[in-house]
């Protein structure tokens, strides 16, 4: 029996991916070939039947172009002014971003998605401005020509040999809730333009004969209507997986499951680009993730700056087309690669066509190197390798943003060679000769030998290869001078010398190349170990902190030591507003930083929001909500462009929000606890104070209307009730009060005490007076010591402690009522107990909460009481130093015991003389 229920994952993952498109706003994608196909047109006449309906729509920009025909649909749309930009003295008008969030229309239209925004924009591109709307809600209309889409951008400039530098990411296409496909013939294309409807007289000719060419625009409009079939396909895709995972109307459909990633290997040659926009074209068509990696090799590490700055800005590109990117380091690119395959499942690997071999090179076989995919294909003989051709026409990948920083490809000191190395490999060289010199009689040569390569061996350690290399050169020249007979001379007696010196040779530079590689391996061990170590001293610290604060301070510090530089932790506060420094440092932007704090975006240095700015702003993204922003100013900045780096970023900025958030929900789970304790002792002192103050009130009340009533002779009986009343009523008001004083007392540390050495027995024969009222016809028996000394204390409130046990042994207890006191080596102790039931067995292992305010003996009980005398009891012994306990008496009862310290009393006068 088949089960054709819904599955409750897939289900509940459906109502999460709903609701957040939900509250996100719908990009609909207006898509052609090329410009003059009708784009803007269409959609302003969709956007007039719109506006007809009753929705309100709102022209943010359009771009018209001179065309009469779109210009004439603008009549009767609202539209936003622009905002104007000085740029270099010239004034620029831009789509008003702010303008538009504040407005926030039902539909916005926003032409040109493409457009490079001005210097001075929050944004860098018109679609990040898009996609910031649309996270407020807003539904965007925009248009969009093929030859803007990065993935394509290489194709495209093969076909026409016109370099499109302005792109958008695919995934902005891909993730379109609509795409409107606006399309026409080539020549009726052909015919616009000669009309002037596409640009004006003198552009259409000079377009005619490039770009407008018929051949281009078939094979533009064969590549718009693929690209629009993709996204339908996506649309089908997605539904039938929908269906397949929610069961019911979906039964017999099966979810396509497509299998293996895809992985891009992007190298320092001019067409890494390229590699990276086809890979990430095949992901979109097998719908499949993809990644990027970059090898980095010994020799790579000496590449110039240029060549390292186009490399990041592949891999910047890369992440924007969607992909997972990595920086990995090892000598042997191939098998670094297939490890990585594996390492990540992917089962194509996309390659660069490697250049052919050029001059000399191509008649010298030890200079061709094995084939990277001939080298992948023995390590991974099950993976698919794609090899991607150069596009000569595609756009140069921009590198201004962190122009004049050095780049590092990682976080390992890696010095450059310079001069210095080989001045080192030739005073080294000498320095052997020199040394070797007067050994000649005592050494064989072939000790000598030994002592060279030492020699180069030890330059390689410390100076690399080049100057390893000039040392073995060196050494083999001085050892042939100084040393082979003929001496002094290059001529060799004995050809086997040749066999010798190449052997030295070839020896010297293999251990200086294995030694410059240990070298390499350890640097790079360095730095892991050090990215290791910073996150887990974070991690260690962060977890014993109890304050923000700390937080603040840890945090900071960490990303610091790690970044250098400077580093600020903003926090939120009661508010949920960003708290700003005081003294921000220079070049810190308090609104970039609140922006990023809003969006949940990064922003600044390194981001393509605001990336003019010098700092970089990173989001405290905690489990449950933003917690603050990071904000960084790195020593290195391009360390933000590398992958490793930007994820070591990531990863301390998660720490660091994960800590706010646990401190926050202590500080939360903390004011609970004193809000329930607050509200516990406020029950029980109203509940205490409704029965037991409002019973004496009632009985006064009573007493006094009936004085008006009763005969002469009965105002005696009477009166004596009313004293008792008011008895009772003074006792529970002051034991109110003397909680009070003490509670506040302990807490400032400022109890008086009027110690003064008492006679304990006249202490307990005056706390038996004072009780007596409360004891009635209690019988109340003493155990004292016969010897008991002095003792220093505050007799009042001692006796109040004996006075309130026995009130308590009184009315919980039964007679007879012992008294007790002895004196033991430093202490004084009183005992009060009593013959009756006992301490209740529901605190019997928990005596000490008998102590806790307004805790009774008996939780509903007749008994008069509010549960503060033996609070009061514990206060008074705990500000003398002492303590009191509850127990069983072994022949039954309760036995209150009160442990007092006490030191020797002072000789009297009479002895001192």
């Amino acid at each position: 029996m088949s089960d054709d229920r819904p599955d409750p994952d897939a289900l509940i993952a459906q109502l999460r991916s709903d609701e957040a498109r939900a509250q996100r706003g719908k990009l609909r994608i207006y898509f052609g070939a090329s410009a003059g196909v009708g784009k803007t047109w269409a959609m302003l006449s969709a956007a007039q039947r719109e506006r007809t309906a009753g929705r309100d729509v709102l022209i943010g920009v359009i771009e018209t172009h001179g065309r009469g025909e779109t210009a004439a649909l603008l009549a009767g749309l609202d539209a936003l002014p622009l905002r104007e930009l000085d740029y270099r003295g010239r004034t620029l008008a831009e789509f008003d971003l702010d303008a538009a969030l504040a407005r926030k229309p039902a539909v916005l239209l926003v032409d040109e998605l493409a457009h490079t925004n001005a210097p001075g924009s929050r944004h860098t591109k018109r679609w990040q401005d898009v996609q910031e709307l649309l996270a407020a809600g807003i539904e965007v209309w925009s248009a969009l020509n093929v030859q803007h889409l990065e993935s394509l951008n290489g194709t495209v400039g093969a076909i026409t040999g016109v370099r499109v530098h302005e792109t958008v990411p695919d995934t902005v296409l891909d993730e379109a809730d609509e795409v409107v496909l606006v399309d026409v013939t080539p020549d009726e294309l052909t015919a616009r333009l000669a009309a002037g409807k596409v640009y004006l007289p003198q552009q259409a000719e000079r377009a005619a004969q490039n770009f407008f060419r018929k051949g281009n625009l078939i094979a533009l409009r064969e590549i718009a209507l693929r690209r629009t079939a993709e996204h339908v396909e996506d649309d089908v895709r997605g539904w039938r997986v929908e269906q397949s995972g929610a069961g019911g109307n979906g039964r017999g459909l099966q979810a396509w499951n497509t299998s293996g990633a895809i992985l891009a290997c992007v190298g320092p040659h001019e067409g890494a680009a390229q590699t990276v926009r086809t890979a990430a074209r095949l992901a979109g068509q097998l719908n499949v993730r993809w990644h990027a990696v970059y090898v980095e090799t010994p020799r790579l590490q000496r590449l110039a700056a240029a060549e390292r700055d186009r490399t990041l800005a592949v891999l910047k590109l890369a992440e924007e087309l969607g992909a997972a990117t990595a920086v990995l380091t090892g000598s042997d690119v191939a098998e670094q690669l297939a490890g990585q395959a594996r390492r990540l499942n992917c089962a194509t690997l996309v390659l660069g066509r490697p250049e052919p071999a050029t001059g000399w090179r191509r008649w010298w076989p030890f200079a061709r190197a094995l084939p990277l995919s001939r080298a992948l294909a023995q390590r991974a003989p099950a993976l698919d390798i794609m090899e991607v051709a150069r596009a000569e026409s595609s756009r140069r990948l921009s590198r201004a943003p962190l122009e004049g920083a050095r780049i590092d490809s990682d976080d390992h000191e890696k010095a450059p060679t310079y001069w210095p190395g080989y001045a080192w490999a030739i005073a080294t060289s000498v320095a052997l000769t020199l040394v070797c010199t007067p050994l000649t009689g005592v050494l064989e040569l072939s000790n000598i030998v030994m002592v060279f390569l030492l020699g180069v061996v030890g330059v390689a350690m410390r100076f690399g290869r080049g100057p390893s290399a000039l040392a073995a050169l060196l050494n083999v020249a001085a050892f042939d001078y100084f040393f082979v007979p003929p001496r002094l001379s290059f001529a060799v007696s004995d050809v086997q010398y040749v066999l010798t010196f190449a052997i030295m040779l070839g020896v010297g530079l293999l251990v200086g190349q294995l030694t410059a590689g240990l070298r390499f391996a350890a640097g790079v061990s360095t730095s892991r170990e050090r990215r290791a170590r910073s996150l887990f001293e974070l991690t260690r610290e962060l977890s014993a902190a109890l304050e923000s604060s700390q937080v603040v301070t840890l945090g900071g510090a960490a990303v610091r030591g790690h970044f250098g530089g400077h580093a600020l932790v903003l926090v939120t506060d009661a508010s949920d507003q960003l708290v700003q420094p005081v003294d921000p440092p220079q070049g810190f932007d308090p609104q970039v930083a609140d922006w990023a704090f809003r969006h949940g975006q990064p922003a600044g240095l390194a981001t393509a929001t605001l990336a003019a700015q010098p700092w970089h702003y990173v989001p405290l993204r905690a489990p449950m909500r933003v917690r603050g922003v990071l904000a960084l100013s790195p020593s290195q900045p391009r360390w933000l462009l590398i992958p490793e780096q930007a994820q070591q970023l990531d990863t301390l900025a998660r720490q660091i929000a994960i800590a706010l958030e646990r401190v926050h929900y202590v500080e939360v789970a903390q004011q609970a606890v004193v809000e329930m304790e607050s509200e516990r002792l406020r029950n029980a002192l109203l509940g205490a104070i409704s029965h037991d103050v409002r019973t004496p009130l009632t009985a006064l009340i009573a007493l006094a209307e009936s004085l008006q009533t009763l005969p002469p002779e009965a105002h005696a009986e009477a009166g004596r009730a009313i004293v008792a009343q008011a008895h009772e009523l003074h006792a529970l008001v002051s034991n109110l009060l003397d909680m009070a004083r003490l509670e506040s007392g302990i807490a400032g540390g400022a109890v008086n005490l009027r110690r003064d050495w008492q006679s304990v027995e006249e202490v307990v024969g005056s706390a038996i007076r004072a009780a007596r009222t409360s004891l009635g016809n209690v019988v109340v028996q003493t155990a004292l010591d016969p010897e008991l000394p002095l003792v220093e204390f505050d007799a009042v409130l001692i006796e109040r402690v004996l006075v309130n046990l026995l009130e308590n042994a009184t009315k919980y207890g039964a007679p007879p009522i012992v008294v007790g006191a002895r004196a033991e080596p430093g202490t004084l102790v009183l005992t009060v107990r009593d013959h009756g039931p006992g301490l209740p067995a529901a605190l019997l292992g928990h005596e000490q909460k008998l102590f806790d305010k307004f805790t009774r003996g008996e939780a509903e009980s007749a008994t008069p009481g509010v549960g503060l005398g033996l609070a009061i009891c514990r206060a008074v012994v705990s500000a003398h130093g002492g303590e009191i306990t509850a127990a069983n008496a072994r022949d039954g009862g309760a036995e209150f015991t009160v442990t007092l310290p006490r030191r020797e009393p002072p000789e009297p006068a009479e002895a001192q003389l």
